[in-house]
């Protein structure tokens, strides 16, 4: 039986704290609107030692909701970090990069590039050394990818102009990261001794690391996972997932780089193979959790109380920042042809400070490359400016008076096809929806195919396929495909909240339109009977009468037969779904 005395009370009771924020705080902050992000690095400031934990010495009490000393959870927010930059390899690839390669390698490398270097320059001349004025522009030349692309995602515009260009940004800011991360490494290594010894010395050590997870993905990683996907065990799929991040941050961490830098790069030797989705769902409860732990102590390192000595010089640099970027932002994205509006629009999203800010400069601060007051300031400056964003794109759209949609940047993503009437609408191009048109053409039935997913639209129309990039839930975009004048509406998208929110919407627009919908099962086919489909087609039914055809005509029953046995009990399936009640009083007969 383990002794009392070896009870760690102070650990438990941090681990309460962290835990507490993340199932009572952060669901409030979400009920106010506040994004999780911010409500972390707001919950941090308040419950951590600069915070209401500077009290605990007074208020004992204070010692069960606040944390006193952030060192000791300063290990699982690295990990957190950790899990970002694997996510952020695992979702790259070759193709996302292709198909927006002028984007993020011309204006995204652009804007980091110039921001980084006026910040600098900026900093040198209110006295900082040359590394540290360096460092202090590399991470406030980033924008907040999490909050962005959620503000986006959140109003559907991730398919107009600024939301091409602002993802395009984030994701060149994202890789440029990993170079900043391993410049800090270095200058923190290379502390008191020789430049040139140091560097090359250090940059073998990264050549050696990078190479050992290289050939590791390619001879370890891959068979690891075919073995452990054979298992069927999700536990032990878990298990190597986390393996593969934690090693490969170990690997990296002792050559002298960052644990995020090996994590970054095992995510991207995982990003083309067929196990990529299946560990995005594995690690996602995890990585919203660490991700929290992560930003809940950055927001402990900020001490306001410090700053408040100077609040001219905090709102001064506030408020330089955010200009800075936005007036960079906006003449780089004209240069790139954007219209006046989008540009602003996306000066503005981008111009605050973002999540990465906060691991550059804390990683610097912990080196002492940043004095404290420097770091406070920098991470102080950044909290606020990422609390800005949502006004700033409230304010954009108000000062440009840009529409909810725009035309969207990408040639092969026309945000509206050009309705002609009397077209069917068939929402969902995946391979239901492929098969779903390719019949459709087969007997001449003109159509319009959408899809949601711009990667696969994008393919889809490389090879000749008719289909547009849209959401088919925004009524707009329907009323662009021709919704009015539409013979029918064939929903083939697997998304059960999306099917029921386009079917009421139809449904209300146009009483007398055929609308033929996928379901996921027959209680969902029953739902959509009851909000106005024509025909809901069960996936698990169809298959089940798909599979009782082929074997009634393998056993030997004529054709003509069989499949007019599947079709009669088809027909009383439909019956069933269609008129639940009636089929319950034929049961109870």
């Amino acid at each position: 039986m383990v002794a009392v005395d070896h009870f760690n009370l102070g650990a438990y009771s941090d681990a309460l704290v962290v835990l507490g924020t993340a199932s009572f705080l952060i669901p409030v902050f979400r009920r106010w609107g506040v994004n999780p992000v911010l409500g972390y690095l707001a919950a941090g400031a308040m419950l951590g030692p600069y915070g209401l934990g500077s009290f605990v010495s007074r208020f004992h009490f204070f010692f069960w909701f606040t944390i006193a000393d952030a060192a000791s959870v300063a290990g699982i927010a690295e990990l957190g970090i950790v899990f970002l930059l694997f996510v952020i390899g695992l979702d790259l690839s070759l193709q996302r990069l292709a198909t927006m390669r002028l984007l993020v390698g011309g204006l995204g490398s652009l804007q980091v590039l110039v921001s980084a270097t006026l910040i600098s320059v900026a900093a040198w001349m209110f006295g900082l050394e040359l590394p540290a004025a360096i460092i202090l522009g590399a991470g406030l030349s980033l924008s907040s990818t999490a909050i962005v692309l959620e503000l986006l995602t959140r109003q559907k515009r991730l398919a107009t102009s600024q939301g091409h260009a602002s993802f395009a940004v984030l994701l060149a800011q994202d890789l440029a990261a990993i170079p900043i991360l391993m410049f800090v490494s270095l200058g923190g290594a290379n502390a008191g001794g020789s430049v040139v010894e140091g560097l090359l010395k250090a940059f073998l050590q990264a050549f050696v690391a990078v190479g050992i997870i290289v050939i590791s993905g390619h001879f370890l990683m891959r068979p690891l996972f075919r073995l452990v996907a054979t298992a069927r065990s999700t536990e032990l799929f878990i298990a190597a997932v986390l393996f593969v991040i934690v090693g490969t941050g170990v690997i990296a961490h002792q050559a002298g780089m960052s644990m995020a830098l090996g994590a970054f790069i095992a995510g991207l030797l995982l990003a083309e193979t067929a196990y990529r989705k299946a560990i995005q769902a594995s690690i996602e409860p995890f990585k919203g959790l660490l991700l929290g732990v992560f930003f809940f102590t950055v927001g402990m390192r900020i001490d306001f109380r410090e700053l408040l000595r100077e609040p001219i010089l905090l709102a001064a640099c506030v408020v330089g920042l955010i200009a800075l970027k936005a007036l960079i932002l906006t003449g780089l994205a004209r240069l790139f042809r954007l219209s006046w509006p989008a540009s602003i629009e996306t000066g503005l999203l981008l111009g605050p400070g973002g999540e990465f800010a906060f691991v550059i400069i804390g990683m610097a601060a912990d080196m002492h490359l940043l004095s404290r007051r420097i770091s406070g300031l920098a991470l102080a400056v950044t909290a606020i400016t990422m609390a800005t964003i949502p006004l700033l794109s409230s304010a954009a759209r108000r000062l440009t008076h840009s529409p909810v949609k725009q035309k969207a940047i990408q040639p092969e993503l026309p945000p509206f096809p050009a309705a002609h009437a009397k077209n069917a609408i068939v929402v969902g191009y995946g391979r239901v929806g492929k098969v779903v048109c390719a019949i459709l053409r087969q007997h001449g039935v003109p159509y319009i195919a959408a899809d949601s997913d711009p990667l696969a639209v994008i393919a889809d129309r490389r090879k000749g396929h008719e289909v547009y990039f849209g959401d088919a839930s925004d009524p707009e975009f329907l009323k662009a495909c021709g919704l009015e004048d539409a013979t029918g509406v064939i929903i083939t998208t697997g998304a059960r909240e999306v099917i029921d929110g386009i079917v009421a919407h139809v449904r209300a627009t146009r009483p007398d339109i055929p609308i033929i919908s996928r379901a996921r099962d027959a209680d969902h086919a029953r739902h959509l009977y009851k909000i106005g489909a024509s025909d809901a087609v069960p996936e698990t039914i169809e298959a089940s009468l798909l599979l009782s055809e082929a074997a009634l005509i393998d056993l030997g029953v004529a054709p003509d037969l069989a499949v007019a046995t599947v079709r009669e009990k088809r027909e009383e399936f439909r019956h069933g779904l269609q008129n639940p009640r009636h089929k319950d009083t034929e049961h109870r007969k």
